[in-house]
């Protein structure tokens, strides 16, 4: 090819080439009117719809992040044990309790709150100390029958909630001890209001405490009364109980034992599995008539034996192993002459499943220095039932 022909070929490509750019600029910015603000509009709506669709992103993400999470631990049932003061600490398996309930603190008529000593708050020290090590919550329960002062704790009790500034120095007390002594929470154990003012000063005890524990993400349960009379089946209504009070608490701890006083004195009365069918099917009416959920609701058993004979004292299920571990499959023994009644492996087992098919959150009892060791131990044998259910709901919710 000649010069003269590369030189011509090229002025026409590069004609082609700017007359191709030119085009395209113009068509891109001399758009019709009407065409230009249809592409604005689309343009708006996309970054309009990407805007929310990015919003609504951060939306869920912050709901995701800020709702509480359900963990397995949530559907756990409970089972709470309680310690009386005086037990040596060092001898308490702590592995199968979701809680211990340290028993007791004694509340004074002015708000103040008593220890029985030294010995006490360092066996308390010490329960706390070994409890979180296995991962088992600690609360202290306030209350009780007797008071450290003589006589019953309902005297001084009642004189504290009723007066507003002695209520809230009472609150204050427990409050400081919970956070002083690294506790969990607290347990209510006001035995028993017996008026209407009784319960609703009792309520508004309760609201007061539940208010500052739950800030501080501790608990707080009480223990109530079995309500139902052990012999006929019927109400009890010398115990009242304001039932708004008990969505204020986490655990409802029922003492369905003790029956052996409701006719007289019979200690075959002392917690007979019918008994304690009333008493679940009372206090599922209850919390079901007030919406309140079955879940709070611990079901107590009794790891004693009361004697026949009332002169005689009860014995620990302990003692009745150590004679023969043959009792365990009975709910009654005579010892030295003495008929003494308790509940058994088999009873125990079948109130921790009536518990359960009552959608209730678990167990308790009275009190675990009562218990047996090794594989007649109570404490196991609940602790077994319980497991299967978490293990079923677990199952259940994969």
């Amino acid at each position: 090819m000649t010069k003269r022909n590369l030189l011509l070929s090229l002025v026409l490509v590069l004609t082609f080439i700017g007359g191709f750019f030119t085009g395209e600029w113009y068509s891109t910015n001399n758009k019709p009117q009407e065409l230009t603000e249809e592409v604005e509009q689309i343009e708006k709506k996309q970054a309009s719809k990407s805007t929310k669709d990015q919003s609504e992103k951060e939306k869920k993400q912050t709901i995701e992040d800020t709702e509480p999470l359900t963990e397995e631990a949530d559907d756990n049932k409970v089972l709470m044990g309680y310690v009386q003061d005086f037990r040596d600490p060092q001898t308490i398996d702590y592995s199968e309790l979701t809680h211990i309930i340290f028993s007791f603190a004694h509340p004074t008529k002015d708000g103040q709150l008593l220890l029985n000593g030294e010995t006490a708050l360092n066996n308390l020290r010490t329960t706390v100390s070994n409890a979180h090590k296995q991962d088992t919550k600690v609360m202290l329960a306030i209350g009780g029958w007797f008071h450290i002062n003589s006589g019953e704790s309902y005297d001084y009790f009642k004189v504290a909630i009723s007066d507003p500034t002695a209520r809230t120095q009472l609150v204050q007390e427990l409050v400081s001890i919970a956070d002083r002594e690294n506790l969990d929470g607290i347990d209510i154990d006001f035995e028993h209001p017996r008026s209407n003012q009784d319960a609703q000063n009792l309520t508004s005890f309760t609201k007061e405490l539940s208010n500052i524990l739950h800030q501080k993400e501790k608990e707080l349960s009480i223990a109530v009364n079995a309500k139902v009379h052990s012999v006929v089946g019927t109400e009890i209504n010398n115990v009242v109980y304001e039932p708004s009070m008990f969505q204020y608490v986490d655990h409802v701890n029922i003492m369905a034992y003790d029956g052996h006083w409701d006719d007289g004195y019979n200690a075959s009365n002392l917690s007979p599995y019918p008994y304690t069918e009333n008493i679940v099917n009372y206090w599922t009416n209850l919390f079901d008539t007030h919406q309140i959920s079955r879940e709070k609701l611990v079901l107590g058993v009794p790891f004693y034996a009361q004697p026949e004979d009332p002169n005689s004292k009860q014995i620990s299920y302990a003692t009745i192993i150590n004679n023969s571990s043959d009792h365990a499959e009975s709910d009654t023994v005579s010892i030295n002459g003495t008929t003494y009644h308790y509940n058994g492996e088999a009873t125990i087992i079948k109130k921790t499943n009536l518990a359960l098919d009552h959608g209730f959150g678990g167990m308790m009892m009275w009190e675990i220095g009562h218990d047996a060791e090794g594989s007649h131990s109570l404490t196991l044998a609940i602790s077994e039932v319980l497991e299967s259910a978490n293990q079923y709901a677990f199952e259940q919710n994969q």
